[in-house]
């Protein structure tokens, strides 16, 4: 298996092997030219974030600056998704972000995981665990989505709050750790 489906697949690998360089170089030139675009260059920014993306859905936003491993490449927003500034992607492998989330500003989203046994972080290896946050999830100013975590369609997670474990569906969840704190009852 090779670096590019290690990446992927959960096994470790070596993050700084040279077979990344070329495309992580190519992606992170996109990501500078987003961050310097004027605040009246909405059409300019929105064709760089499709050509940084593996998919953007309509009406996306994500303001900036905004931060991210890969540039966006290994990222999936639906449709309206909106993300306040400061938003830090450590997306080594797949983000999936569902239509019509909104996200605070200087949250962290990360996939990227590093061994506890210390030879193996002396090699510089890592493994990375996809994220997937529903449709319609609001995440708080300052909220950290750990590695491999899910939230639900419909959830809220508080503002600094640390997921380290899946959110279901349709509740408020707050906390470091975050645990779930009430379902949603149509309340405002």
């Amino acid at each position: 298996m090779g670096v590019w489906e290690k990446m992927h697949s959960g096994e470790l690998y070596d993050p700084m092997d040279s077979a990344f360089e070329e495309e992580h170089s190519r992606f992170m030139e996109l990501l500078w030219q987003y961050n310097h675009t004027l605040p009246g260059e909405q059409g300019k920014r929105d064709e760089l974030l499709r050509r940084m993306c593996a998919q953007v859905g309509e009406g996306c936003f994500i303001e900036a600056p905004f931060r991210a491993n890969w540039g966006g490449k290994y990222l999936r927003l639906g449709d309206k998704v909106y993300a306040n500034y400061n938003l830090t992607l450590v997306d080594d492998t797949w983000i999936t972000i569902g239509s019509y989330t909104m996200i605070g500003p200087n949250v962290t989203i990360a996939t990227a995981c590093h061994p506890t046994e210390p030879e193996l972080r002396r090699r510089n290896l890592q493994y990375n665990r996809p994220v997937t946050i529903g449709e319609n999830v609001w995440i708080g100013a300052g909220a950290i989505l750990l590695p491999g975590v899910t939230i639900g369609d419909d959830s809220v997670i508080g503002a600094g709050s640390v997921v380290t474990k899946d959110i279901p569906a349709g509740v408020v969840a707050v906390g470091n750790p975050c645990k779930v704190l009430r379902k949603l009852s149509g309340e405002i």
